[in-house]
């Protein structure tokens, strides 16, 4: 039996899309590294140098490192593979024994969704008010997104979000958003 590229993306062949109007476009982080950080005590502002978000359902960013707030001790900390050297023995070493690192990063696939369409494209699948007013950059949430549990982060106002999702419902997720695009333009 053939091996599998370990560094191969869910998404390859189907990502990029963007509509032909422009007003949607879809593509896929790749190799994208996810820590989850569970700690036992109230975190600090920051650790290891990483800004971590005290508010719930924020992301915090420095540069390519963005932290997300997905419980009162547990964040996800994400940025592109290599870009931070020895991310993962840093955040243990600053977490120190009381906390759990653990890398995630083969178990999600991130899925980008830009463009002046984005929200109400990502309205038509979830129950979140993703208006500005309600969430806006630096915001994030696990919710269901077409039935499949996901992390959803908005990263700009332009707008721009980030969608993580099982590296195993990815391709099904990304079909489901091209189809709900072309429906948002009144396309078959």
């Amino acid at each position: 039996m053939a091996e599998r590229d370990p560094r191969r993306a869910p998404l390859d062949g189907r990502a990029p899309w963007q509509r032909p109007d422009g007003a949607v476009a879809l593509d896929e982080l790749r190799l994208m590294r996810q820590i989850v950080l569970r700690l036992r005590s109230r975190a600090t502002a920051y650790l290891a140098g990483l800004p971590l978000p005290l508010e719930a359902n924020r992301a915090a960013a420095m540069g390519p490192v963005h932290s997300l707030w997905l419980g009162p001790d547990e964040f996800l900390i994400t940025a592109p593979d290599g870009s931070v050297p020895e991310l993962l023995p840093r955040l243990t070493r600053a977490a120190g024994p009381a906390a759990a690192v653990v890398d995630v990063s083969s178990s999600r696939s991130v899925i980008l969704v830009s463009g002046r369409d984005a929200r109400r494209l990502l309205e038509s699948g979830c129950g979140l008010d993703l208006h500005p007013r309600a969430f806006a950059p630096g915001h994030c949430a696990q919710t269901l997104f077409a039935g499949l549990p996901v992390i959803l982060e908005q990263t700009a106002a332009a707008p721009s979000y980030r969608l993580f999702v099982r590296r195993s419902s990815a391709r099904w997720l990304f079909d489901w958003l091209v189809e709900a695009a072309g429906d948002l333009a009144g396309e078959p």
